[in-house]
């Protein structure tokens, strides 16, 4: 049975999510096929060169995308696949992932995903452009992440 995915629910599974919590993210947006999650930009997520390592723009396409799929499909959804086009070096002090459905069945959706690095004091940059698919599966939630 496909259990329906709130903005609170939503927090919960995004907090049993270890890798989550280890970089930060946090929902800022979520509902009507769309879902914006963010990073915070520290040192230890950078690669050689100072800017964003492209692992932690993959891994916030591949979640934004997961949950923007999760409020048409449901809290049991994983991501079947997704690219990833790297457009500019992301730096500054955060980033920020918006993520649209563009279409969907009752199984399955297609996700846009538009990555931006931000910093007060300029405009935000758009650094990485992902396209994924998501389906449903047939699992139980995690402990901690059912609905009250």
């Amino acid at each position: 049975m496909t259990q329906s995915l709130d903005i609170e629910l939503a927090r919960k599974v995004l907090a049993a999510q270890p890798f989550a919590g280890l970089v930060g993210t946090q929902i800022t947006a979520f509902g009507d096929g769309a879902a914006t999650l963010v990073v915070p930009i520290r040192p230890e997520l950078g690669q050689q060169f100072g800017f964003v390592h492209g692992g932690v723009l993959s891994y916030i396409a591949d979640n934004s995308i997961t949950f923007a799929a999760g409020t048409v499909l449901g809290a049991n959804v994983l991501t079947g696949g997704f690219t990833i086009t790297y457009l500019r070096p992301a730096s500054g002090t955060r980033l920020r992932a918006e993520a649209a459905v563009t279409g969907s069945t009752r199984r399955q959706a297609v996700v846009n995903c538009e990555i931006y690095s931000e910093s007060a004091d300029t405009e935000p940059v758009l650094c990485a452009l992902a396209q994924g698919t998501t389906r449903t599966v047939e699992r139980e939630l995690g402990a901690g992440v059912t609905p009250e």
